[in-house]
This record gives C-alpha cells, sequence and structure tokens, in this order.
C-alpha cells in the first residue's frame, strides 16, 4: 500500500526535503532525561515499537556510565528477542572509482591525483567473483563511484554479469548497490536486473556541513540525495539503506537524523529502509580528516545501541571500517550484518598487488583485514550463528511483505532454520580445520533451541545438503 495523502488529508510528502536542522537541534538542547525516563523509553523498544524523535533524544541525551551501559543491556535484549544469535556475512566489491565529485573525505575524489582510477572489465569482475564465491561468499555489495560510465544500463549489466558466475558450489545469491542516486527510471532500469538493497548514505544529515564536504559534482545538491530513497521506491524498489558517516559532524545530530530519514520513509511508502549503516571516518590517501567531530568508541558504541533501541526491525550493518576488537563488543549491542574477508582495492580479490598500489585503489582503509573463515570461526567461538541466508529476497519477503512477517516476530521462524542450512553448506564446501567442528555444534545447540516441527524438517534439509544439494531454504 502506497502513500495517499487524500485518504489520510495531509500534504503529500513524497520526494520532498524532510530534515529540519532546527527541530534536531531543538530535541537534542531541550530534552533533560532522568534515570526513570531512559528506563521507559528502553521498555518501549523492547515491547518492540519504533521510538519518537524525542524518546530518540531522551537516550541520546542520557550521561553516565550507569546509564549508558543500561541502553546497551537494552539493545542486546532487544536483538537477541527479534534477531536471535544469527549474523549474516557479506562482501563488498568495489565495481569501479572513477568519479566526477570532490568530496574532502573520500579517496575517490577528483582532486586526489594519486588516485588510480580503475573500472573493472567483464572478464576482471567475473575473476573477482569467483574469487569471492572460492571463499564461501554467498551475498555482495557491488559499490560504484558517481560517473557517466557507471549508468544505470551499466549496474544493472554487472549485477547480471555477477549472478551468471557459477564456481563449483559456489554462486551469489544476493546482489545489494552502492551506488549514485539516479532518477526513477534509472532506479528502475537497475531493479529489472534483480538487485536485492539499494543503498545511498547521506553521509551527514546537517544542510551547512554537507555543503562544506561536498565541493564538486552531482553530490553537492544536498536534496537530490536526501530524496534518492523516495525515487527508489517509486520506482518500485522497496529495500533500500541508509547511513551516515560519523566523523563529518555531531554524532548525535546523525542518529536523529537516521531516526528521522526512517519516519519519513514509513510515513509516505509503509515501510522504513531494509537497513541502516553507521561508518566511521576513516584515512585514504591524501587525506587527512578533520577531528573536530570524530567519534570516540565510547559513543560509538552507544549510538549503536540507540539506533538499536530506536528502529528494532531494521538491520544493522557493522564493516570492517571498525578493528576486531571494537567489532566484537559492537556484535552485542543490535548488529545483525558484518562484511568478512573484506577487500576495497579494486581488482584485490582475484590479483594482489603491491600495498602502495593497493592504497591508491581504495576509498578508505579498513581496520579488519580478517579473511572470511578468520571472521566466521571468531563468530562460532562467540555463540553466533553465521548466516548467508537470502531467501526473503527470492520469497518475497521484502518491503511491507518482510515487515508483515518481522514485526510479529515470526522471521525467527525462517532467520535461524535458514542460517543454519547456509552454514551447513559453507561447512560441506569450504570449513576447515576446528571450524568444522564448531559449526556442526552451533547447529546442533540451535536445532535443539527450535521448535520440534521446524528443527525436524530444518534436519532433514540438512541432510541433503551433505549427499550433495545445495540452496535449500525456507
Amino acid at each position: 500500500m502506497r502513500f495517499n495523502p487524500e485518504k489520510l488529508s495531509i500534504p503529500d510528502q513524497r520526494m520532498q526535503p524532510f530534515i529540519d536542522p532546527e527541530e534536531i537541534w531543538n530535541l537534542i538542547n531541550t530534552t533533560k532525561p532522568d534515570k526513570l525516563r531512559v528506563r521507559d523509553v528502553i521498555a518501549k523498544s523492547l515491547d518492540k515499537q519504533r521510538l519518537t524523535m524525542e524518546e530518540t533524544a531522551v537516550l541520546v541525551n542520557a550521561v553516565g556510565t550507569g546509564l549508558a551501559d543500561e541502553i546497551k543491556q537494552g539493545a542486546r535484549e532487544l536483538k537477541q528477542r527479534v534477531y536471535g544469535n544469527r549474523i549474516v556475512l557479506f562482501a563488498p566489491l568495489y565495481v569501479g572509482n572513477r568519479c566526477i565529485n570532490n568530496c574532502k573525505y573520500c579517496g575517490f575524489r577528483t582532486s586526489n591525483e594519486k588516485a588510480i582510477r580503475k573500472t573493472l572489465t567483464d572478464n576482471e569482475l567475473i575473476e573477482e567473483v569467483v574469487a569471492l564465491e572460492e571463499n564461501g561468499q554467498k551475498r555482495l555489495i557491488l559499490v560504484y563511484g558517481e560517473h557517466p560510465d557507471y549508468s544505470p544500463e551499466f549496474i544493472a549489466h554487472s549485477v547480471k554479469l555477477v549472478y551468471g558466475v557459477k564456481k563449483g558450489n559456489g554462486e551469489i545469491r544476493r546482489v545489494n548497490i552502492n551506488a549514485a542516486p539516479l532518477d526513477i527510471e534509472g532506479f528502475r532500469t537497475v531493479k529489472e536486473s534483480g538487485i536485492g538493497t539499494y543503498q545511498v548514505f547521506q553521509e551527514t544529515y546537517h544542510p551547512e556541513a554537507y555543503k562544506w564536504y561536498h565541493l564538486g559534482g552531482k553530490k553537492k545538491d544536498y536534496d537530490w540525495r536526501l530524496t534518492s530513497l523516495d525515487r527508489a521506491q517509486e520506482a518500485g524498489i522497496d529495500d533500500v539503506g541508509i547511513g551516515a558517516l560519523f566523523g563529518l559532524y555531531d554524532w548525535r545530530f546523525e542518529v536523529m537524523g537516521l531516526v528521522r530519514h526512517t519516519n519519513h520513509l514509513e510515513a509516505c511508502y509503509n515501510v522504513g529502509p531494509h537497513t541502516i549503516s553507521f561508518p566511521r571516518i576513516k584515512d585514504a590517501v591524501d587525506l587527512n580528516p578533520d577531528k573536530k567531530y570524530e567519534t570516540a568508541d565510547d559513543d560509538f558504541k552507544k549510538l549503536v545501541a540507540i539506533l538499536r533501541l530506536a528502529v528494532p526491525y531494521t538491520g544493522l550493518i557493522l564493516t570492517a571500517r571498525e578493528a576486531p576488537e571494537i567489532r566484537k563488543e559492537v556484535l552485542q549491542y543490535g548488529v545483525s550484518q558484518i562484511d568478512g574477508g573484506t577487500k576495497l582495492e579494486i581488482g584485490s580479490y582475484a590479483d594482489s598487488k603491491s600495498e602502495e598500489q593497493n592504497l591508491n585503489r581504495e576509498q578508505f582503509r579498513i581496520s579488519d583485514a580478517r579473511t572470511l573463515a578468520e571472521v566466521i570461526d571468531e563468530l562460532l567461538s562467540d555463540d553466533y550463528l553465521p548466516s548467508f541466508c537470502t531467501s526473503c529476497y527470492r520469497m518475497g519477503r521484502t518491503g511491507e511483505h518482510f515487515m508483515e512477517f518481522s514485526v510479529p516476530g515470526f522471521i525467527k521462524r525462517f532467520c535461524t532454520p535458514n542460517a543454519i542450512l547456509t552454514l551447513a553448506e559453507y561447512i560441506c564446501d569450504y570449513g576447515q580445520g576446528v571450524t568444522v567442528e564448531k559449526g556442526w555444534l552451533a547447529i546442533e545447540k540451535n536445532l535443539a533451541s527450535m521448535e520440534p516441527d521446524i528443527a525436524a524438517v530444518t534436519r532433514e534439509k540438512i541432510g541433503r545438503i551433505k549427499t550433495g544439494e545445495r540452496d535449500l531454504y525456507f
């Protein structure tokens, strides 16, 4: 069901700017929470209700170690109730770093003369996908600079190419996109290629800060970027991802901006973003980021917990920008997706270049360079259930339909068994050493906690996987 302004007797707010800095700062500056109010807000979230802007401000302004710990504990409990212990895994794949924009914080910016510009050929893209499949990856996010070469037709072509690559039992079952904002027709073209989620990060929601960072190219247009996912929804892409780059402006404002963006999408399209990302700015070649708004580790941990509580049913993505020790802790506070085995340099999955060459082909530097196998091994050691599940997208459980399943909590009937089945595939095809034993123990432990009828069907499917079948799901 789409937005109907006549039925609701309110103005049509689709594709209209929706960020009011004064409103956000007023909430931040005037909300003075006490301990009881903070606890009431946490309790509302644990009842699986999305928080209002004012309630989010209560958590943002909660000071003191004790309240911060209560917020994180609430987020930890909510994550367990909604998502269980599963963690979805993916890998980013940079297709090209040509770019017409000149963003102060980005290694791809046009003024960076040290950058080695590269767009993967079809054969090179296939080689990258083969290398990823040989490590067990099933979910990719394709990343593109903003350039006329990366047209909707080019993006759609590369998506179809990726889906067509099969290596042994390896295949990519879901391709997400992180690329420039498009017009409605452009989004329709990309949608027809069978993508999953289309991500557009606002970077900073503060208009004046945005203007200061973005010096040239189409990306200078704050409103065009802000309303990009409205156009995606109008084009029929009902799975969209939002994000902010923390470190460009005050982290409190950015958290509020993300929640406001969520509110807007829900009000206009009856479904919020499928995912929220919250990367922290990192260094890159020929780049010295301003430290004024640097987000400290303690604030970062708190903001992740706040986002989990504010939007209970939205996936939270934590990337390899963060060091392993930070990722290990923040996973507890509501993260549902992480990347593993990440390489950001163009063409580096299939071809390892020298360190200097690699640095000149990457957008920024990562802090977690572990292999996918190492990430999975640690997840299993920490009692998580690694998942490569893509069933919802192929079963039509997206957008509003996803909310119909997830909001009442029924999604755990699909997510846990599907996570188990994809982990069983990984163990059979790519598992090595002690990880294999850990994986089967994790599967048995999770089967024991499931409803008997679902567990029985899942065991039957595991048996079929062991005899060679693949891509079994609920």
